[in-house]
């Protein structure tokens, strides 16, 4: 139950910043663009880890 919990909080802290992990038409990717899509896949690897401990299979696409 903690657990599940402190997944829940990590998925709602990471949710508002994924929107602005990759560049958007022309614009060029940035040093904070690459930050944000390292810290998105280290928050997929983390929910994917804690769903694995609950014995729940996460999806590919986490």
């Amino acid at each position: 139950d903690r657990l599940a919990r402190h997944l829940v909080a990590v998925a709602d802290a990471a949710l508002p910043f994924l929107p602005t992990v990759l560049p958007r038409g022309g614009e060029k990717p940035s040093a904070a663009h690459r930050a944000r899509l390292a810290l998105a896949e280290a928050v997929g690897a983390v929910l994917a880890g804690g769903l694995a401990l609950l014995g729940i299979d996460a999806p590919e696409h986490l």
